[in-house]
This record gives C-alpha cells, sequence and structure tokens, in this order.
C-alpha cells in the first residue's frame, strides 16, 4: 500500500547563520549535555537527554514544561555525516504536539560561520506546523547562545 501523500503546508523549513564553526554546531546536536541546554520547551527546561549516535540509534531528552506534565522528545537516527548532516525521528511522550515527524538537518559552512538549514516534514497540519516553528524558533535563539557564547562541552571524535 502506497503511502499517503503529504498535506499541503505540513511541511517546515527554517535556516539560520550561527558564528560558529560547523562542528561546534554539529557537536550542540549530538552532545547530551549541549542539546540540553537549548532544546527546551518555550517555559521550562530540559534535562536527562540520552543519545546514541549511529544510524538506528536513538536519541530522548526530558522536558518540563511550566504548563504541562514532565515528558520526553525522543526519535531514532536515520542518517548521521559528521559535520554535516542529520536524519532523525521525532516524536513527543506526554506532549500535544502531533505525529512522529522527520527532521532533516544540514550544516553548511559559510564564510567561516555555520547555516543550519532544517527541514520537518510529515507534521499532520498546519497548525502543528506552525507550532513547531515557534518552538524552532526560540530552541535556535538558544543554541545561538550555547555555539557562539562560549559554552563549553567536550568534544566530538570524528
Amino acid at each position: 500500500m502506497a503511502a499517503a501523500p503529504a498535506r499541503a503546508g505540513t511541511t517546515l523549513r527554517v535556516q539560520r547563520r550561527f558564528a560558529a564553526a560547523r562542528e561546534r554546531v554539529f557537536e550542540a546536536w549530538t552532545q547530551p549535555e549541549l542539546l540540553v541546554r537549548w532544546f527546551t520547551p518555550f517555559v521550562g527546561s530540559s534535562s536527562d537527554a540520552e543519545i546514541d549516535l549511529r544510524v538506528g540509534g536513538s536519541w530522548r531528552v526530558r522536558m518540563k514544561p511550566r504548563l504541562w506534565p514532565a515528558g520526553r522528545a525522543f526519535g531514532t537516527y536515520l542518517e548521521i555525516d559528521p559535520p554535516a548532516r542529520l536524519v532523525y525521528t521525532l516524536a513527543w511522550e506526554n506532549f500535544p504536539f502531533g505525529p512522529e515527524t522527520l527532521v532533516t538537518v544540514e550544516f553548511r559552512e559559510a564564510d567561516g560561520e555555520t547555516d543550519v538549514v532544517l527541514v520537518q516534514e510529515k507534521l499532520g497540519t498546519r497548525r502543528g506546523r506552525r507550532g513547531h516553528g515557534a518552538g524552532w524558533r526560540l530552541s535556535l535563539a538558544r543554541l545561538r547562545q550555547v555555539v557562539e557564547g562560549g559554552e563549553t562541552g567536550t568534544q566530538t571524535v570524528m
């Protein structure tokens, strides 16, 4: 049976430039202690990130929004090409954010900086796309603080 076609308007594309090397930006997506600093709910915090960085490996982040019970964002890595690209699934436990989605993140060198191009597919509805878009804008602003603000983390061995 063929998969149903994607509904119009349910794919999100976000692009941001960071004044940091792409290895540093990639590290912030793949090191648990860095991920919890920027991948957080609107009002609240994240903790207890687990990352099994291999194709077929899982990832999860425990989140505690102020207005909802704690839950997790989680998924499976489908493609890993350090420091250029990540493809993974994203789903939510205890949060009303819709079905499992597919996230592709490209890390592109740009004159000593890094362009992050994120595409999130299978969002289900336009409302889901808008909600995730707002969440990514906030998270990427926090990511900027992590990668440009000089916060330290472990170095990724590639």
